[in-house]
Order: C-alpha cells, then structure tokens, then sequence
C-alpha cells in the first residue's frame, strides 16, 4: 500500500513539473474520471446540502446500489452554487458524460437512479449534463452550464466547487492545481509577483476594496525577520456564505493562493482564521493542508526552492467585529477581539508587531489563476476600475437561492431576474440588501447599477463580501433596519463611545416606532418624528467618529431604508401601523359581531386580557390593550376574527 501511494506521489509530482508521458497522462485521466470502469455517483455534501437532506440521500443511495448489487463509487463533492436544487445528485455511468438531478432528497433516490441506469435520466428533475473529454453524450438532455443560472456566470474562484472531490488532493492536482505555485517559486521573485497582482487590478473581496497588489507590495518592503500571512474566513456577515462554500468544495485553491502570497511578501507561516461554526469547512481544510504537507506543497524548502511556508488554522468565536483586520489579529493573538487605532497599518505592524498581509479566501482563490493566464486575462474582465469577477451569495425573497459568480459591471437586474429567476411566489419586488449590515438597499430605481465598488457606493450602498438579501413586497423595510441594528448593537466590540452608544440608541429609536405607543399624547406623533430625524444625525456622526470600518459603516442600513423608503417610517409614526403587518405590535384586529359565537376562547388565549364580552355574546377587541399577537386569529373557529 505505501509503495502503490509513492508511486501515485511520484507520478503527481513529475505531472507538477510538467512530464507529458503517456503512462503520466493516462494516471492522469483515470484521477480525472474521464475514463471509468464502474459508475460514480457524486452528492453535494456541503452545508447547504446537508442541510436538504443530503445526508439521507447519501445512506439512501448505498442501500439502493446494496439492494442491486450494483458496484459503484459514491463521491461527496461541495455546492455546485445551485443552492435551491439541493440535493443534487449526479451520475457518471462508463463512457456517459454525468447529468445532474436536483432535489433528490432520500425518498426520490430510488426513482432518479433507476432513470440513470436505464439509460433513460431525462426527467423533471434532470438539471442537466456535465461535459467529459471523450465520453458520449446523453440525448435529448441539455448542457448543464447552459442552465439560467448558470450560462452568464463566469466561474474561477467557484471553477471546481461541486465537481471535484475535496478531500483529494491528487483530483486538484489533476485538474492544474499547485502547478501556478510551482512555476511561480520557481520562476519569478516576490516583487515580481507583488507587480502582477497590481497590474492585475485584483482588488480586496472582503468588503474595503483595497488594492492587493500595493498592499502585497508595503508588506514585501518591509525589513523584517518574521512576516505573517492571514485568511479572514471569518465571514460574519448575514445571508453570506460564500467562503465556507469555497473552503468546503475546493480547499487546495485557498491553500495554493495563500502560499503564493506568503512568497510574494516574504511569509513563512500563515492563518486561516476561521469561524467555528464551519465544521464542516474546518475539517476539509484540516484534511487539505495535512495532504499539501505530505506532497511537500507546504512546510520547508518547499519542491528545493528555499521557500518555507507553513499554515495554522485558528478557530474564532463567531465576533462579527472580528471581521475587522485589526480585531482579527487581537483575536489570534489571544487578546479581545477589538479593532487598534491605524496608523501602523497591519502590512507594517500587524501580528505579533510584525508586517502582516490580511485577505479573505476569494482575493486568495482568485490568485493561482491570475499567476497562471497573466494579469493581462484577469485585467480583461470587469469594468474600468473594478477587474475580474466577484462571488454572491443570493438568499431571501428570490427564486433561485445559492451562489453566483459574475463578472464586475453586470447589473443588479440581471443577476436577480435572469440568473436567479425573479423573485420568489410571483411577488413585487422591494429591494435587495447588498453588503451585510453595512451595506445598503438597492431599490427598484437603481436595479440597472453595474456591480462595482464605486459604483454602489454612489447609491449609498456598497459591495462589502457579497450578500444579497432579496426582499420582497411583504417585506417591512423599518422592521429590516431595526434587524440590522440589533444585529450591530449586539456585535459591538464596545471599544469607542460612538459605535457602543449610538448604535444602542439608533435601536431604541426604531424599536419606539415599531411597537405601540405607550404614551398616546397629542405631541407623541411629533415626538417619534423627531427620533426619526435625530436616526440621520446619529448616523452621520457614528460614521464621523467611530474607531473601525465596522463602526464607520453601521449606520448605513437605517440611513439607506430612511432614503428610499421615508413613507414606511411615516406611516409607522404618523399611522401607527404597519402596511405589511410584519411590525405585530402595530397590527390591528377586529371581530365581526355577526360571526361571533360567545364562546370565549379568544379571550382566554389572549395574553393581555385586550378581548372583552359576556358569555354568548359577541367579543370585542380593546385596541389600546392589544400586543397584535394574533393568537385570537388562530384560537377562533368561526373566523369571526380579522387582521385590518
């Protein structure tokens, strides 16, 4: 067995340095699968695969291919990016390219693979077929990547999410992983590489937008015994999920990307900071860098080069603040997870005092492909000022749910209602939330806005990691601030008075509208107005103040819905009421005397004694007491009970 893994290593190797012969080449297509002897069978087991029921998928597969006596390979691969076809199963029959099946969840198994092995996997639930070099292709069935959701993406960073299994790193070998690593310490100096991601344009995904090539580039001049290299994979913010996506699918991207940056600025060991809530992330990458050690990929004097370069996971506890570089480096450093004032800037004085380069996992995996085609390919794509491609993960009111990969200047409208198939159950849309909690909300008006840092900042909003949260008609865009600054409130670090206080009292504000008026006096109207108007004076001066980007960018999701959606906080204040009726303490409910039995059940339900009536009797609602619970609604039998 340790000869049959030598010789597999030797083979992957002398394929890294470039061997073309025939029995390499023939290894090759066999680890590729492009040649079979038996059939695969690949499911999506990232989290969002899991999470639709992969894993009774998984146990229902075997005990089908059990129950037939079928021999064949089971292949648990990442998300593909169609998040709302989980589970998807794929089949690659001998010399059959492999079509994919969506939603195949434990009790369709049976139906989806007797499709496959009878030649006959042409049904509603076929998503398509995937292209193999030199297999045939299945009739009638049509090609995957020509899919909506598919067929205007532009995938690199996501190029073997979903296809590949993570756990081999002999697969990511195969299919030109490590060899951009290889060529560049072998053929290029860390200021020619700090040069390339420069012309590059490649720009910081984590949010800021920061050049990576100058960044790089501060770092690698810096005079210095001991440099640090860091992956924030911290990833905080709500309805983003795109680096756990990318660590669980292809693992060895973000490790070949890191380990070209450590050489460009002069790093031997390196961070990938991690939240603990990926477990699932954690254990692949564990895997991943325990494989590239064994390869010789990573540890010293990596392939004889002189280059030395070793990789630590540290977990976090799940701080959004530690999102912040500065707070990051505090929290592996064992310290609180609190931002340091700037100047020095990490890439002079960052971990442990010493020059350190901070991106997150999508700057990292876009990095291999930009030393492999040339910064000139990568500089091609996307707009003037913001090149290449960026990943978003689409979640909420919207019919196609996952991840995305588009090139920069595509607009809003053509990710939501041609890529992602519009918004959900045939509803009007509201707006999209772009950017997490310190984003902003894209309404109707600006949907044709090309996808750009500066572009988005002009409509006061801005690209931050790449959440898309798709709202809808039934949305209340008050209640959605007030989620966002309870969110914001609760992450503060508490470190600076503006963030920590003001933060606090933005909620207070926008919890007093949406819930109902304790106090009715003829001034408390003109009172909650005036809250309101003290929200954008509060914003400003958080943004003015406040110690880190965290802080300077928390105000933005009340400053934005107060913007474009000003007549939804006045009819919260003016109105008292809530036109959505997600706002239930503003909810209104009435009972129709005519439908009314007396029974009396409503009013024992009710938690505040707000229903009053004698026995047999119709029941009334007193308005002043009601806490818009609805459990009168759901108690009643006769639906005497009505929302108004």
């Amino acid at each position: 067995m340790a000869a049959e893994i030598k010789q597999r290593t030797d083979m992957l190797i002398a394929l890294l340095r470039g061997d073309q012969k025939n029995d390499t080449q023939k290894e090759l297509s066999i680890i590729k699968r492009e040649v079979i002897d038996k059939p695969v069978i690949y499911i999506g087991a990232g989290t969002c695969g899991l999470g639709a029921g992969a894993g009774e998928t998984i146990i229902a597969v075997k005990d089908y291919l059990t129950a037939k006596k079928i021999d064949a390979t089971i292949m648990e691969v990442g998300c593909i990016g169609l998040c709302k076809a989980e589970p998807i199963v794929d089949v690659q029959l001998p010399g059959k390219n492999r079509v994919s099946f969506r939603n195949v969840t434990s009790d369709k198994v049976e139906d989806v693979l007797n499709a496959a092995f009878t030649d006959d996997a042409k049904s509603q639930r076929t998503i398509g077929q995937i292209a193999i070099a030199n297999n045939t292709a299945w009739s009638g069935i049509e090609d995957f990547y020509k899919h909506p959701f598919f067929i205007s993406q532009k995938r690199i960073v996501l190029k073997n999410c979903g296809l590949i299994d993570p756990e081999s790193i002999e697969e990511y070998i195969a299919f030109g992983g490590y060899r951009n690593l290889l060529t560049t310490i072998s053929s290029c100096n860390g200021a020619e590489v700090c040069d390339i991601m420069e012309k590059s344009g490649l720009r910081g995904r984590g949010g800021g937008g920061f050049a990576t090539g100058k960044k790089w580039k501060i770092a690698q001049s810096q005079n210095s015994e001991q440099k640090y290299l860091i992956c924030n994979a911290d990833e905080g913010d709500p309805g983003a999920f795109m680096d756990r996506a990318v660590i669980e699918g292809d693992p060895h991207r973000l490790i070949e990307g890191m380990a070209i940056g450590a050489y460009a600025i002069g790093a031997s060991i390196g961070y990938v900071y991690i939240r603990a809530e990926y477990p699932l992330a954690i254990k692949r990458l564990k895997i991943a860098i325990a494989k590239a050690k064994e390869y010789g990929l990573l540890g010293k004097n990596i392939f004889g080069t002189g280059f030395d370069f070793e990789l630590k996971i540290k977990m976090g506890a799940g701080a959004f603040v530690c999102g912040e570089e500065t707070a990051l480096i505090n929290s592996i450093e064992g310290k609180r997870g609190m931002p340091r004032p700037r100047p020095p800037f990490p890439p002079v004085s960052g971990l442990f005092g010493k020059p350190t380069v901070i991106n997150n996992v999508e700057t990292f995996a876009n990095v291999p492909e930009i030393m492999g085609k040339g910064w000139e390919w990568f500089s091609s794509i996307g707009t003037a000022t913001s090149k290449g491609t960026k990943v978003f993960a689409l979640s909420g009111k919207i019919f196609n749910t996952g991840l995305v990969e588009i090139p920069m200047g595509t607009t809003i409208r053509h990710i939501l209602f041609d890529i992602a198939g519009g918004i959900a159950n045939g509803k009007k849309f509201k707006a999209v939330q772009i950017g997490g909690p310190s984003g902003g909300c894209i309404t109707e008006q600006n949907l044709d806005i090309q996808i750009d840092y500066e572009s988005l900042l002009k409509v006061g909003a801005m690209m931050g990691s790449g959440g898309l949260v798709v709202m809808d008609e039934d949305n209340c865009m008050v209640d959605v601030a007030k989620f966002f600054m309870d969110f914001i409130q609760r992450e503060s670090c508490g470190k600076c008075i503006p963030c920590r206080e003001g933060t606090r009292r933005m909620l207070e504000i926008l919890e007093s509208i949406t819930t109902k008026p304790v106090h009715n006096g003829e001034n408390s109207a003109l009172e909650r107005m005036k809250g309101v108007m003290q929200l954008e004076k509060l914003g400003q001066v958080i943004k003015d103040t406040s110690l880190c980007g965290l802080g300077q960018s928390a105000p933005n999701p009340v400053l934005s819905t107060l913007k474009w959606f000003r007549h939804e906080y006045e009819e919260h204040i003016f109105e008292r009421s809530c036109s959505t009726r997600i706002c239930t303490e503003l909810r209104k409910y009435k009972i129709h005397a005519d439908a009314c039995t007396g029974c009396g059940l409503c009013a024992k339900k009710c938690p505040v004694s707000a229903i009053i009536g004698s026995k047999k009797a119709p029941h009334f609602i007193v308005d002043e007491k009601c806490i818009g619970c609805g459990s009168c609604i759901e108690t009643c039998n006769f639906k005497a009970v009505e929302m108004i």
